[in-house]
């Protein structure tokens, strides 16, 4: 019998790829690190002795990165949505009043995703360039008396930071609301203090801050949170992000699906990188290279999107001057220079990471060079020797951080 489908003429990958990777500079994914990618090329049972080791220090490094002694820490075969949506979907029961603080993008997506959990969601929309007051969120908690809250650490999609995030984590707590915390491009870049703040639960992705491949993805929930997940009249629509069957699967040894196991592999490294970096050197070590490639940004004569008391250190907006094409410099700096940065939704904007393997010196002068001379090339005015100059001596002035 003949095939219904003709056989595709395809070319392997290596006539798709470019000769010279790209320097993902962009907001995620970032650049990972070759014991990372080892172990991304590794497969192992998902069901066996080994796995189940694996299993437990990912879970040990996780509460030592959450800052939790939470015992439930949870892998997620799926993008950082992915994780968000498990949060959302097990904690958001149909009927239940939802606030959700949104500054952008994706913290509107976490809306969304409560939306159709069946949730009444009452969005607080924060104003573009400031971060959500606690005050105001207490009036809103006042107000309807949700039973969840969502709100985002950084905000990818317009680099705003929420900095009164654990006030406001305290304010939730004091009127009963559970908290979901999107640190997708924040964990591992910044503080997060899951218990100390009272978050309920954090959801992050591997391929940002903790520079691990994309597509395998962590959440916790505090202990406070599990026990409302467990008391849920109905099981959540969603089978794969049922949090009881993936808790079964992370912490009782029982069977949940085929678990990506080269995955898994590459975040136990990331997340030994982490540790045997320690959180506190990881925190100096991106505030460092972040302040030095803004403060190389300005110097250029380029603008910074938001003001320096919301602005997101971990992806850094950059306005685009009047006349020039955003799409046309990131072009050009990925086809002469190598180097890819992001666009962004919906803004005139240029957006720049600084997260995980992102945040060394050789990386931020080479995307520096590429941002300046691309910029000129497309007709912006910029100084590129002053910007070169402040990058290496901002770095120079904190060399002891890096």
């Amino acid at each position: 019998m003949p095939l219904s489908c003709c056989r595709p003429d395809v070319v392997p990958l290596d006539k798709i790829l470019p000769d010279e990777p790209l320097l993902m500079m962009g907001a995620g994914p970032v650049p990972i690190p070759q014991a990372v990618a080892h172990a991304n090329s590794l497969v192992i049972n998902h069901l066996g002795p080994t796995m189940a080791r694996v299993i437990d220090q990912v879970k040990q490094m996780a509460r030592y990165v959450f800052q939790s002694s939470s015992p439930y820490m949870l892998g997620v075969a799926g993008p950082g949505s992915a994780a968000m949506e498990m949060a959302v979907c097990n904690l958001v029961s149909p009927g239940d009043t939802v606030l959700s603080v949104v500054n952008g993008y994706f913290s509107g997506r976490m809306a969304e995703m409560a939306r159709r959990a069946g949730g009444n969601v009452v969005e607080q929309l924060v104003p573009a360039g400031l971060c959500a007051q606690p005050d105001d969120v207490e009036r809103a908690l006042i107000a309807h008396h949700p039973k969840v809250l969502t709100i985002v650490q950084g905000e990818t999609s317009n680099t705003t930071w929420n900095r009164m995030l654990p006030e406001i984590c305290r304010v939730a707590a004091q009127h009963d609301c559970l908290v979901i915390v999107d640190t997708v491009c924040t964990l591992s870049t910044m503080p997060l203090e899951m218990d100390n703040w009272g978050v309920d639960a954090v959801i992050t992705g591997g391929q940002k801050g903790l520079s691990s491949i994309p597509g395998v993805s962590l959440v916790a929930f505090s202990t406070r949170a599990f026990e409302h997940i467990n008391n849920r009249e109905h099981a959540p629509v969603q089978w794969c992000l049922d949090a009881k069957l993936a808790n079964g699967f992370w912490n009782e040894s029982k069977y949940h699906y085929t678990a990506p196991t080269s995955g898994i592999l590459a975040l136990h490294e990331a997340l030994r990188l982490v540790c045997a970096e320690t959180l506190e050197h990881r925190f100096e070590r991106h505030l460092v290279c972040s302040e030095a490639l803004q403060a190389g940004i300005e110097a250029l004569g380029l603008e910074l999107l938001v003001a320096k008391p919301a602005r997101l250190n971990s992806v850094i907006g950059i306005k685009v001057p009047e006349g020039v094409n955003p799409d046309r410099v990131r072009q050009v700096m990925s086809d002469k220079h190598r180097v890819e940065i992001a666009g962004s939704f919906g803004l005139s904007i240029l957006r720049i990471g600084q997260m995980g393997e992102q945040s060394r010196a050789h990386n931020l002068f080479r995307t520096l060079d590429a941002l300046g001379s691309s910029m000129r090339e497309c007709g912006a005015k910029v100084d590129v020797p002053h910007g070169m100059c402040e990058l290496a001596r901002h770095l120079a002035q904190r060399s002891g951080a890096l």
